[in-house]
């Protein structure tokens, strides 16, 4: 007994100081650590906007509807009750990891009618058959000696992490999609409306050449060339109805719902979601902290690190310490003292290393470079999308900007060169060419509007929108 307890508190000493494998930290050599992908992001050599995104960044658009949008989305999302799912498996897989080793206990109870060998027992006679009973109850304490169950609780718990910041993407995606859709039913509201209007200003203007023929100041050329240009804008029209429609049926989509029970006057929007103020955008060290990508692959790469401590412990034995306390026998007997059985002491299990544990060690190191490789190459790829975003969404707007000056000079030659051909001092062609330009230039600018608000869009999912999860933010704070 002396000898059992000793190895007993052996074991305890042994499990409290000795973990196998690398205790994880983020390399040096890791890109997350240049210095280069650090400072403040910057569109076409010039700083933005420092301040932090928002968690809800959709709000610094001050659109209710949309809002409501995006909160029944939250609510009934199919890719969202997928990552919950999903994250409610990972947190499972956490709790059993914790429950492995330690204390474990067990009952057993059986009865049987037996015929037992005589010779088992050493009888040279038949052993009469009879009732048999056998209860028993054992309980065991598991050490982790050299750390294999913690790596295991490491590992698992770091995939709950990457989990979580799946969860994360699904959730800002999600936000970016309705957005995005939203966007485009009231984008192809506005422009039909601009198309539209462009159709009547050509339905006067054809109107007006009919009387002017039909008064001897013209000729059926220039009716046929009017009515031409007539017919041209109205085939147009089709498309942006065909482009709401399709916005409101990934709306009806992303919200589980059908398309006539989206919030009131969301087919009618008719007016593009506008931010009224800078895009915030924070510097490179917040961008890959923020980035539920980068962290995923953080996470993944902690995780795979703590494998190789789960395959270093393969080559050490399983030690356990536990106790058993029954009873076996006759039914009748059941409990007398001739019956009672009972027993401690210490357990010792060792699978002998030479079933291809050492490659396993060696699979677990390969791994965790292959996961360092993939973290370094989600690092360099959030910064690109970030910057390339910026650097599109700038250029975007030096366009929207340049196409709503040249509209404001459109719509005065327009309107000038109309008065003339009414006056008799310009011919038909110039007013028609200059309606013509006004039009093109106006749609033009509408289309450049649409591009630039689906660029904010893109910019803040490429900025990864803001969110952040606490819980994985702690643990990577933590780290050396």
């Amino acid at each position: 007994m002396s000898r059992a307890l000793m190895i007993a508190g052996l074991g305890v000493m042994l499990s409290a100081c000795q973990v196998v494998g690398p205790d994880y930290h983020l390399p040096d050599e890791a890109a997350v650590h240049r210095e280069d992908l650090q400072g403040e992001l910057a569109v076409n050599g010039k700083p933005v906007v420092s301040a932090p995104v928002p968690a809800d960044w959709w709000r610094l658009y001050q659109d209710p509807r949309l809002d409501q949008l995006v909160q029944q989305a939250m609510a009934s999302n199919t890719d969202l009750r997928v990552a919950a799912a999903n994250l409610s498996r990972a947190r499972a897989q956490v709790e059993e990891a914790e429950a492995a080793g330690g204390w474990s206990a067990g009952v057993k109870m059986g009865a049987q009618r037996l015929q037992e060998s005589g010779e088992a027992f050493l009888l040279p006679e038949k052993v009469p058959v009879d009732n048999i009973g056998d209860i028993g109850i054992s309980a065991s304490y598991q050490f982790d000696l050299f750390g294999k169950l913690q790596r295991g609780i490491e590992a698992a718990k770091a995939s709950a992490d990457a989990t979580q910041a799946a969860a994360d993407t699904a959730r800002i995606t999600l936000v970016a999609d309705v957005v995005r859709a939203y966007t485009q039913v009231c984008a192809a509201n506005e422009e039909r409306e601009i198309a539209q209007h462009s159709l009547d200003l050509q339905d006067q203007s054809t109107l007006l050449v009919q009387r002017l023929r039909d008064a001897g100041r013209g000729d059926e050329t220039q009716v046929t060339r009017s009515q031409t240009q007539q017919k041209s804008l109205r085939a147009d029209l089709p498309r942006y109805e065909a482009a709401r429609q399709a916005g409101l049926y990934r709306l009806s989509m992303l919200l589980a719902k059908p398309v006539d029970q989206l919030p009131a006057g969301t087919a009618q929007c008719a007016e593009l979601p506008k931010i009224s103020q800078l895009v915030p955008v924070g510097d490179g060290a917040a961008l890959l902290k923020r980035r539920p990508d980068v962290r995923q692959a953080e996470r993944h790469l902690a995780a795979a690190t703590a494998g190789i401590g789960i395959a270093t412990g393969e080559l050490y034995p399983d030690i356990s310490f536990g106790a058993t306390i029954g009873t076996v026998g006759l039914l009748d007997d059941l409990g007398k003292p001739s019956t009672n059985r009972w027993g401690f002491g210490p357990s010792l299990s060792w699978k002998v290393p030479t079933n291809g544990s050492r490659a396993r060690i060696r699979e677990a190191e390969a791994t965790t470079q292959g996961a360092l490789a993939h973290f370094d190459g989600v690092v360099l790829n959030a910064i690109r999308e970030a910057q390339t975003g910026l650097s599109q969404y700038g250029a975007l707007l030096q366009r929207r900007d340049a196409l709503a000056d040249a509209e404001q000079s459109a719509q005065r030659a327009a309107d000038q060169t109309h008065r003339f051909f009414q006056a008799g001092r310009e011919s038909f062609l110039a007013d028609l060419q200059a309606t013509r330009t006004y039009t093109d230039v106006r749609a033009q600018t509408a289309a450049a509007n649409t591009q630039v608000a689906m660029s904010q869009i893109d910019l803040f999912l490429a900025l990864g929108g803001g969110w952040e999860s606490g819980r994985t933010q702690a643990s990577s704070a933590s780290k050396p």
